[in-house]
C-alpha cells in the first residue's frame, strides 16, 4: 500500500489527479496541499483516504512533516495574466515545486512527479519555457529514486475557472484539424487532463527510477495502453 501528496488538487490535471488517487486501490492514504478547502458540488470533498491541509505555500518548509510520503505528484501552475506578474508566476511554476521536492528529498520520499511544458528549457528565448526549464534542472537536483517530468500540451477538460480564451481557441482548431497534426506539428497535439493524470500514476505505481521525461505523445501511449513499459522509453 503507497501514501501520496498532491500539490495542486484544484487545478485541471490535479483535481483528475486526486480522483484517480482516491479510487486506486495501491494507494491507502492521499494528502492534499492546497489554499483552499477542495470543494465538490458545493461542499467540501471528504473521502476516507483524503487528508486535507490548507496550508501558506510560501512557507512550504513549516509543513516538512507531511511529505512522509512515497509519491509526491506536483501538479501546480499558473498563467503570467492569472498570476498577476512574472515575478508571481515564477514563485508559483518554479519556487513552489522547488520547495516541494527539497521537503519531499528531505523526508526521503522515493518518487517526486511534476507536470512541466513542451519545449521547456533553461536556454528558452520564451519566459515561459524558462521558467519551467529552469524549474526542471532544479527539481531534478534533489535525490529521489525517481524523478518523472511531464511535458503535455494544450490541456482539454472544464476548468473551474472557465478556461483560458487563448488557449480555447488553440484547442478547438487543433482538435478540428487531425491531418495538421503530423510531424513537427504533432506535440502540440492537444490532451485531455485525465489522460495526463492517469499516466502520472502509472508511471508512480511502474517504479522506474533515475530521471525520466515524458512527451505529451508519450503521455498520450501510457495514458492509451495503461502501461508505460513501451518501446521508445525516454530517458
Amino acid at each position: 500500500m503507497r501514501t501520496a501528496l498532491l500539490l495542486g488538487a484544484t487545478g485541471l490535471t490535479g483535481r483528475n489527479c486526486l480522483n484517480f488517487l482516491l479510487e486506486d486501490k495501491d494507494y491507502e492514504k492521499v494528502i492534499a496541499l492546497c489554499r483552499r478547502p477542495i470543494q465538490q458540488n458545493g461542499q467540501e470533498l471528504t473521502h476516507e483516504k483524503l487528508e486535507q491541509h490548507v496550508v501558506n505555500f510560501d512557507a512550504l518548509e513549516s509543513h516538512s512533516d507531511l511529505f512522509k510520503v512515497d509519491d509526491v505528484f506536483c501538479c501546480l501552475g499558473t498563467t503570467i495574466k492569472k498570476a498577476g506578474s512574472k515575478d508571481a508566476f515564477r514563485k508559483v511554476d518554479l519556487e513552489y515545486p522547488l520547495a516541494a521536492a527539497k521537503c519531499a528529498a528531505a523526508n526521503n520520499c522515493q518518487q517526486f512527479l511534476v507536470i512541466s511544458a513542451p519545449e521547456s528549457s533553461e536556454k528558452s528565448p520564451f519566459f515561459y519555457g524558462r521558467v519551467k526549464g529552469e524549474m526542471e534542472a532544479l527539481v531534478s537536483k534533489q535525490a529521489f529514486a525517481g524523478t518523472y517530468i511531464f511535458r503535455p500540451s494544450l490541456l482539454i477538460g472544464e476548468r473551474e475557472d472557465g478556461g483560458r480564451l487563448g488557449e480555447g481557441l488553440a484547442i478547438k482548431v487543433l482538435t478540428g484539424a487531425p491531418w495538421l497534426m503530423v510531424g513537427a506539428l504533432k506535440k502540440l497535439k492537444p490532451i485531455k487532463a485525465k489522460d495526463v493524470a492517469r499516466a502520472m500514476i502509472i508511471v508512480a505505481k511502474t517504479q522506474p527510477e533515475g530521471h525520466r521525461t515524458f512527451s505529451s505523445g508519450r503521455i498520450q501511449a501510457i495514458a492509451d495502453a495503461g502501461d508505460m513499459r513501451l518501446p521508445g522509453d525516454e530517458k
